[in-house]
């Protein structure tokens, strides 16, 4: 996975993780934190093998770790995560090899994260619900202040 490792090694991937990390670290809710990139990277990674989805692992792992990092922009500027993550993507993908249709690709979910609407790409769709698993409600100390619903809630793992 050689440009998921050019994003893990970068100083602006690094950077920004770690002001996240710093910024949510009295967080009680689920954190955007390496652990929750890595677990929807592999949750996503299953749910393509398991329903045949066109999209190279590589990608599925670059999407996964760059798609929260707008929260540092969220936190600090008010801007929505989803479109910070996409602005902060952009600049890490330069780093890549990836082409320019692949780079669009990540953007693309990225921006799209968030959203429960069916899209065409069923990587997105995928990576909507990977997000969604990752979360391991049943386990979470903060379960009863969660403004998540008692159906949206996981209460059980699922992969």
């Amino acid at each position: 996975m050689k440009e998921t490792d050019l994003i893990l090694k970068s100083q602006i991937f690094n950077d920004y993780l770690n002001e996240l990390e710093e910024l949510e670290k009295d967080r009680i809710f689920c954190k955007h934190n390496y652990e929750h990139f890595v677990s929807v990277a592999r949750i996503c990674y299953i749910l393509k093998l398991e329903e045949n989805v066109d999209v190279e692992k590589d990608m599925i792992y670059a999407t996964a770790l760059l798609h929260d990092l707008g929260r540092v922009l969220e936190i600090k500027e008010g801007l929505n995560h989803a479109i910070g993550s996409v602005k902060i993507a952009r600049e890490i993908l330069k780093l890549t090899d990836f082409s320019d249709e692949e780079k669009e690709r990540i953007l693309n979910c990225i921006g799209s994260h968030r959203s429960k609407e069916k899209a065409e790409d069923e990587f997105f769709n995928i990576f909507y619900r990977a997000d969604k698993l990752s979360r391991p409600c049943f386990r979470c100390p903060a379960y009863k202040a969660c403004n998540w619903s008692f159906h949206k809630k996981n209460h059980t793992i699922i992969y």
